[in-house]
């Protein structure tokens, strides 16, 4: 185990405590105890996932510099969101372009973030980005995707970081034409706020338009643990992910 804290400057929890957390952000190994140590009572201890469920793991290219890549907003969370955004999608039942389009939502939604605070307009900024680069999106995933269901996970990113009753007019109108599709990536996004440093930023379900199956938070709370060790282990975003999927779908 590595403890990527550096002697003498403190960590995560400590500064979002102090209200001083810098404006670009890396997770360190005191951290992820505290995250670990303060595991909700009420969770599973051996959490696990019906299915696989696909996954798009982020280039780190897509995003804005190599410093968010590697941050709290970058390609492990991406790549988490888009893995829980897939398996919330094939639990309501979505059809599968929807499903492999949510996928992509997921994995590109922080991409044109700036920084690790709120960020204004970073998701209207990645939805630019991903109309763009649908084609390169698709190509990672594997999978032609129509371009209706494309233009739905694009309005869905665009709003994925405006609380719902900040909507404008326009963006209810466009949440009315994807209103699933923005459901999920906004649960699925909630979901992995595990990774912040303080439990009062931990996911509100309450906050949610869709209901979220029981067997799902404890999931995605060892999804972030499992994954963010293997990264302060030394492992790169590929491995660290698929080794965290494999822990937690053991039997299949």
């Amino acid at each position: 185990m590595t403890d990527t804290t550096v002697p003498g400057r403190a960590c995560l929890h400590e500064l979002a405590s102090q209200r001083r957390l810098p404006a670009h952000q890396q997770m360190d190994q005191m951290t992820l105890g505290w995250i670990t140590d303060n595991r909700p009572a009420n969770f599973d201890a051996a959490p696990s996932l019906p299915r696989p469920g696909h996954m798009l793991v982020p280039a780190r290219s897509w995003f804005t510099t190599e410093r968010q890549a590697d941050s709290p907003h970058g390609v492990r969370h991406n790549a988490r969101v888009s893995l829980l955004a897939v398996l919330l999608a094939q639990e309501y039942g979505l059809e599968g372009d929807d499903v492999a389009a949510l996928c992509a939502a997921g994995a590109v939604h922080d991409c044109r973030r700036r920084d690790d605070r709120t960020d204004p307009g970073h998701g209207r900024r990645a939805a630019a980005w991903f109309r763009r680069r649908t084609d390169t999106v698709t190509r990672a995933m594997g999978r032609e995707v129509p371009a209706a269901a494309l233009h739905r996970a694009a309005q869905a990113i665009a709003v994925h970081d405006v609380p719902y009753e900040n909507f404008t007019a326009q963006q209810k109108c466009a949440y009315r034409r994807a209103p699933h599709l923005v459901d999920v990536l906004k649960a699925a996004d909630c979901l992995d706020r595990y990774r912040l440093p303080l439990q009062r930023w931990w996911p509100d379900l309450a906050r949610l338009r869709i209901p979220v199956p029981d067997w799902l938070p404890p999931a995605a709370f060892a999804l972030v643990v499992r994954s963010e060790q293997a990264a302060l282990d030394g492992a790169d975003p590929q491995h660290a992910l698929a080794d965290a999927r494999r822990f937690l779908t053991p039997d299949q």
